[in-house]
């Protein structure tokens, strides 16, 4: 059975996430479970310096990991399962990121979707799945096969960084706050009707930066165009 790892921030700041992940999963007929008592995948205590803790913390997720295929909502919970797992602790885990599973479904008719060509959407990479783990072709994919998608000026392995990640928004908050302001007027330039992200901190801190644009993640802007009508009519199974 698959294993949902909604992470820290879908999971306790931004639940609209982890839910709309949740629905599509049950619409799909994708047999999931989810951790009662679901700890940090340690990407934090990574990212800030803190390698023995991460190193003991992730050691004591293992139990919960080991032998399943994990998706994930965050993009950052995806480079700390799918690589610094196998680089600190020596296990491969099977892990999968939402785009690439939402890209599948679409892919294999799994789910039904209301497009809409009028829509134009820009996205936005975050750093975690884009420049570190090399996806960047699943969400635009999912984008593109509901509305138009209009790029910014620097996307890709030169996109912006949303300013949250690495302990930034913690500690340097106006820094942070400025980076995003950088990240919004680029999608501002692009005339687009929504922001996409796939990445939960950086809807968090691009949101909390744009007044007058939209931010949604990837799974939100799925769950709004889902065409609940309709049931699948096979159950999805991830292998």
């Amino acid at each position: 059975m698959l294993l949902y790892f909604r992470g820290c921030t879908a999971r306790e700041k931004l639940n609209s996430i982890s839910k709309a992940t949740e629905r599509i999963l049950r619409h799909a007929k994708i047999s999931y479970e989810t951790l009662e008592d679901e700890k940090c995948c340690g990407s934090v205590l990574l990212r800030t310096g803190f390698l023995e803790d991460a190193i003991e913390h992730m050691n004591g997720n293992l139990e919960d990991f080991e032998g399943r295929t994990i998706l994930t909502s965050c993009a950052g919970c995806y480079k700390t399962l799918k690589e610094d797992y196998k680089k600190y602790l020596g296990v491969d885990l099977k892990v999968i990121h939402i785009s690439q599973l939402l890209e599948q479904l679409i892919r294999e008719n799994k789910i039904s979707l209301k497009g809409n060509n009028d829509l134009n959407v820009t996205y936005h990479d975050s750093c975690h799945l884009g420049r570190h783990a090399g996806e960047y072709d699943a969400p635009r994919n999912v984008i593109n096969s509901i509305s138009n998608l209009v790029e910014m000026e620097n996307t890709k392995e030169k996109a912006r960084c949303c300013g949250s990640g690495g302990g930034v928004k913690s500690a340097y908050g106006e820094l942070s706050n400025s980076i995003a302001d950088l990240r919004i007027q680029e999608a501002r330039q692009t005339d687009a009707d929504l922001l996409v992200t796939a990445c939960p901190f950086c809807k968090l801190n691009l949101s909390q930066n744009s007044q007058d644009l939209d931010v949604l993640d990837l799974s939100e802007f799925v769950l709004k165009h889902l065409d609940l009508t309709e049931d699948c009519d096979k159950e999805g199974e991830i292998q």
